[in-house]
Formats: structure tokens, C-alpha cells, sequence
């Protein structure tokens, strides 16, 4: 039986946690710094969990 292979792309953007929580980093902290107050830069930077929704899709391209 062939083995799936992981998306190329999700291995990039997402990561899978010791206890098995997927995270993503925020949109919009790649550029425009200068339009933002360096507080919401900072909280922008902190990656956050995949919401319910987009999980198990998230979880099947990662081969999980």
C-alpha cells in the first residue's frame, strides 16, 4: 500500500505540539510595521491555535 505524503505546504505553516495541538502564526505580521503600534506587532507575533473548523483538514494534510 503506497504511503500518503504530507502537503508541502502545511509542514510550512502549521506545527503540531507535544500534546497534539496544531498552531499557526497570525496574518499580518510580515510587513507595514510602520502602521502599527508596536504592542500590536508584538501580540501579532505569538503564534495561536487552528480553530475548530479547519482542524481535521489541517490534520490530514500534515499526515496526522
Amino acid at each position: 500500500m503506497p504511503k500518503n505524503k504530507t502537503h508541502s505546504g502545511a509542514k510550512k505553516r502549521f506545527r503540531v505540539t507535544g500534546s497534539g495541538k496544531v498552531m499557526r502564526e497570525q496574518a499580518g505580521h510580515v510587513h507595514k510595521f510602520h502602521e502599527k503600534t508596536p504592542q500590536k506587532a508584538r501580540a501579532l507575533s505569538k503564534d495561536v491555535l487552528v480553530s475548530k473548523g479547519d482542524l481535521k483538514k489541517v490534520k490530514k494534510l500534515l499526515g496526522r
